[in-house]
């Protein structure tokens, strides 16, 4: 006949019904509060409090208005060694102060990262206590579901100890219910604090990408006027000397041809013009909307432009290599609304160039002209980019359209802000369809922005010239 015994059941439900009451106080969520105190921009953030290192960002940020407000200013003087000189070093004040707030978000985001890991390691600590809780109790209450209440009457025990195993189990279950929803709870926490985490990862790699950049705009500023004082100290040229060299310089650049994809080139001076007029309506930095382009335009040369041979299938055949592809374009989503635009346009939809599919990569080819909008996507936007082209009809495979439309793209991407980090991901996007990370992982469009904010750099360099004259 089985039976249970009393000293190795009840007394261990006992115990297990106050560890769960004791576990289930343990599942707690923590709340940070944090101070913030008055500072100065420093360069010194070892040892520093979260709040004292918010207070000096605070006053990077202040400091940086104010030495670009003094660059403004200094362009407005008439030009002369001193007027470039001090422009240069307002310049290069503002960057650096840049630098050290940079460095602080940087600090800080390391800090949170480790704050986040730490609360990571709790939680999985005790969803780990939380199953062997589980675990223990299943194997007694599985012990009480076999003992009937034949067995308890014909055991040698007194039959008042099966009652107390029975309220025992009784007192269990109701602590296993409570467990179960806390474990839950703590399980979805867990997992918004690894998402945050991913999040802090993120913006800590995009900080030091956008540290680096800043870095070598103060190198070559700081180039520029060690070359300024040089010619000024030994008196090697006037200023007139010296302001008819840029302005040769500045018609060199403007006059260069800016390659646009499947479209002619144009001079960089008129690019930038219509950048900058796309820019008075969607607040896009005109280098940054040029350094798509020119991306695009390399991609171009890689990849080779198509044309539409079926105009049923969407099936495309390479200008330059005669490959034909069957993914030409997407047949249902993007072919009709093709036809359409090309109709619209009076354009030869057999005789029109759009992008080929990139080889060894899902999907399919179809953009069009210099910016490479998909239909489907230059359909959803028609209404705004009639509005900035002030057209009826605009035309993706003209230059100021293409431009203009990739500008209000851009914006609604979230590259109008003018930040580092917010315009890689706006290229990101513009070429993915995703952000640069997902879960703390490169997205494919990572390289494709990495490369647009190094051209975007370089282009800014010769518009800055160019402004500076």
């Amino acid at each position: 006949m089985k039976t249970i015994k009393k000293n190795r059941l009840t007394p261990n439900l006992s115990k297990i019904v106050f560890a769960l009451i004791f576990i289930i106080g343990f599942l707690s969520v923590f709340n940070y509060n944090y101070s913030s105190a008055q500072s100065t921009c420093t360069d010194q953030i070892a040892g520093k409090s979260r709040s004292q290192l918010e207070a000096e960002l605070e006053a990077c940020n202040k400091e940086i208005a104010e030495w670009t407000e003094t660059l403004n200013k200094t362009k407005q003087d008439s030009a002369s060694f001193s007027r470039d000189i001090a422009a240069l070093s307002a310049k290069i004040n503002a960057a650096k102060a840049n630098i050290k707030g940079k460095n602080i978000a940087i600090s800080n985001l390391t800090k949170d990262i480790a704050s986040k890991q730490k609360e990571i390691s709790i939680l999985d600590s005790r969803i780990f206590k939380g199953r062997e809780a589980i675990a223990d109790i299943l194997r007694k209450t599985n012990d009480i579901n076999s003992y009937s209440l034949v067995e308890a009457i014909l055991s040698e025990n007194d039959l008042s100890e099966f009652f107390i195993d029975i309220e025992t189990y009784a007192s269990a279950e109701k602590a296993l219910t409570v467990l179960f929803n806390e474990l839950r709870n703590v399980r979805s926490l867990t997992e918004t604090e690894k998402a945050a985490l991913n999040k802090k990862k993120e913006a800590e790699a995009a900080a030091k990408a956008a540290l680096e950049s800043a870095k070598k705009e103060v190198e070559v500023s700081q180039s520029e006027k060690k070359t300024l004082l040089a010619i000024n100290k030994t008196k090697e040229k006037t200023y007139a000397q010296v302001l008819a060299d840029k302005q040769a310089k500045a018609a060199q650049i403007k006059a260069v041809l800016f390659p646009l994809r499947d479209s002619v080139a144009i001079p960089f001076g008129t690019a930038l013009q219509y950048a900058e007029t796309a820019n008075t309506k969607t607040r896009v930095r005109p280098a940054f909307v040029l350094a798509i382009l020119q991306q695009e335009s390399n991609l171009g040369a890689n990849v080779g432009s198509c044309i539409i041979t079926n105009l049923s299938t969407g099936e495309t055949k390479g200008v330059n290599t005669g490959t034909i592809f069957k993914n030409g374009i997407h047949p249902s989503r993007d072919l009709p609304l093709l036809q359409t635009i090309l109709s619209s346009l009076g354009r030869d939809p057999l005789n029109t160039r759009v992008s080929c599919p990139i080889s060894g990569v899902v999907g399919y080819g179809g953009a069009m002209g210099p910016a490479q909008f998909i239909p489907s996507t230059w359909n959803l936007l028609k209404n705004k980019i009639s509005n900035a082209t002030s057209k009826n009809t605009p035309d993706p495979w003209e230059p100021s359209d293409a431009i203009t439309a990739s500008s209000v793209f851009l914006g609604d991407l979230g590259a109008s802000s003018q930040d580092w980090t917010n315009e890689r991901t706006a290229a990101c996007r513009y070429y993915s369809g995703k952000t640069c990370y997902t879960n703390g992982k490169a997205n494919v469009g990572l390289s494709y922005g990495n490369r647009v904010m190094e051209r975007a750099a370089i282009i800014q360099r010769d518009i800055d010239f160019l402004q500076n004259l």
